[in-house]
């Protein structure tokens, strides 16, 4: 039997889609430790997840305080990418401290952990990159990263893509380095040049998701394993409402990791009061603060279990996050992706290039045209169902997850680990 150490942040989007391919590891005889955020560890021992081969720490208190003060209702709302750097030394802390107590054959380090993910490199073991979202790594017929740009063909498409490439490694590195090589000095390791150079030091780079979000892709790097995404919730009970006869429901979600995106569910609830449908709003982080405008055949809910409002959804409205895209996507429910910021963009152009739904940016958010684009994402439902038919199952991404991580256990033949990490 060996020993996985997983390292995520405390954010249920990171921690949830790592569930099925956790459970294959454990389910080979694997032992798997997971460290998140104590609120997470506790749902996942609630849901049944925690248990024999699957256990659970918790990260550094700091980490979590942080997280808490930067992201919720009256939260700092810094950039997303400097609140990250700002508790990287901690995570490199953490993640010493926990391949200390758990001494593990392998580590499994989420990217947006950029202290873990550093401190792997010096702890000698072999350890894979987790991402949770789309690629960010350029490639033939790639757009830049992060601009939500459409795919172009020829020559002119390879110039762009090549100019805008170069852009947005520049801004990105101009932003992230600096603080990134803070701490791998401090771990004895030389500092990056590239932002790029960040996805190729891992020996396995495990992308949590496949077409038709993810591009196709002719010239992977070898290290790179493209698994598939592996949606999952924590189980709950079918509210009784959901199930009442009556119009189809528009499900309208905010982001589960806090972002100040209340506006989209006050301009769904105008948009959508005298549409033929049903609302359900779900609020997660905001459903204490948040300030929405009353209108008959509308919930508002701070959680519903997303497989069961997609059974029985027209469409579904959210910032398109890859969490609740991965689920819409796969149940064959159009999507409006109304993205806010972080990978969203990215990912709400993903689902129009798959033709599953529409795009409307947050800086052009009102009510007519909210209404709008969902009347066309609801046009797009046999298409949606379509494309959802060529998605493999989940049990199958969960497999191939499973079988790039069990790639590491063969590296460790030809390393020598330290007995001690750095403190």
């Amino acid at each position: 039997m060996s020993t996985f150490l997983v390292y995520t942040p405390p954010a249920a989007g990171h921690v949830f889609p790592l569930v099925p391919g956790l459970r294959a590891l454990a389910a080979r005889g694997h032992r798997v430790h997971l460290r998140t955020s104590p609120e997470l560890a506790a749902q996942l021992t609630a849901a049944g997840i925690i248990g024999g081969r699957l256990e659970a720490s918790a990260v550094d208190p700091r980490i979590s305080a942080h997280v808490a003060a930067s992201h919720g209702p009256g939260g700092r709302h810094v950039d997303e990418l400097s609140d990250l750097l700002a508790r990287s030394a901690w995570e490199a802390q953490d993640l010493h401290a926990a391949a200390a107590t758990v001494r593990p054959d392998a580590l499994l380090v989420d990217a947006n952990t950029y202290g873990a993910a550093t401190a792997a490199q010096s702890t000698g073991l072999p350890w894979a990159t987790l991402v949770p979202s789309v690629l960010p790594y350029p490639g033939a017929g790639i757009p830049p990263y992060g601009m939500g740009l459409r795919p172009r063909t020829g020559p002119w498409g390879a110039l762009r893509d090549a100019v805008l490439w170069k852009v947005v490694e520049k801004a990105f590195g101009k932003a992230l380095l600096p603080g990134l090589n803070d701490v791998r000095r401090a771990e004895g390791l030389p500092a990056l040049r590239s932002p790029l150079e960040y996805l190729t030091g891992a020996d396995r780079v495990l992308v949590l998701t496949g077409e038709p979000l993810e591009y196709p892709r002719t010239d992977l790097p070898a290290h790179v394993r493209i698994v598939g995404g592996q949606p999952w919730d924590p189980p709950a009970d079918e509210p009784a409402w959901l199930a009442e006869p009556g119009e189809p429901w528009v499900l309208v979600t905010c982001s589960t990791h806090y972002q100040g995106d209340e506006a989209l569910a006050a301009t769904a609830i105008e948009a959508l009061r005298d549409e033929p449908v049903r609302v359900v709003v779900t609020l997660a982080g905001a459903y204490d603060s948040a300030t929405l405008p009353q209108a008959p055949r509308v919930r508002v809910e701070r959680f519903v279990p997303h497989a069961a409002v997609l059974a029985r959804a027209a469409a579904v409205v959210c910032p398109s996050g890859m969490g609740i895209v991965t689920k819409a996507v796969g149940a064959g429910v159009p999507v409006v992706a109304v993205p806010f910021g972080r990978d969203q963009p990215e990912v709400a152009r993903r689902v129009a290039q798959a033709g599953t739904g529409v795009v409307l940016p947050a800086r052009r958010l009102d009510a007519a045209r909210l209404r709008r684009a969902v009347r066309s994402a609801i046009a797009l439902r046999d298409r949606a169902r379509a494309v959802a038919a060529t998605i493999p199952p989940g049990e199958a991404a969960a497999a191939r997850f499973a079988d790039a991580a069990d790639e590491l256990l063969g590296l460790r033949a030809g390393r020598s680990a330290p007995d001690t990490c750095p403190a």
